[in-house]
């Protein structure tokens, strides 16, 4: 089974250089893994393995000629 690891929005923001207001917008249309409750409906956490998934598709999807970016 897979240990799961969980980040907060902070980290997902450190990561991406994303804003909150981008990153919900991308979650409503779509485009950007969905968070899951931490037990309450106020805490959220994103899986790091979906946000470092979407951060490659990024490079890929920017440079799809580049064979190191994979």
């Amino acid at each position: 089974m897979t240990a799961h690891r969980f980040v907060r929005l902070r980290e997902v923001q450190a990561r991406t250089g994303l804003a909150r207001s981008t990153i919900y917008l991308r979650i409503q249309q779509g485009r950007f893994p969905k968070p899951i409750p931490l037990g309450s409906s106020h805490v959220v956490g994103f899986l790091v393995e979906e946000i470092e998934a979407w951060i490659s598709e990024q490079v890929r999807a920017a440079r799809p000629d580049d064979s190191a970016a994979t």
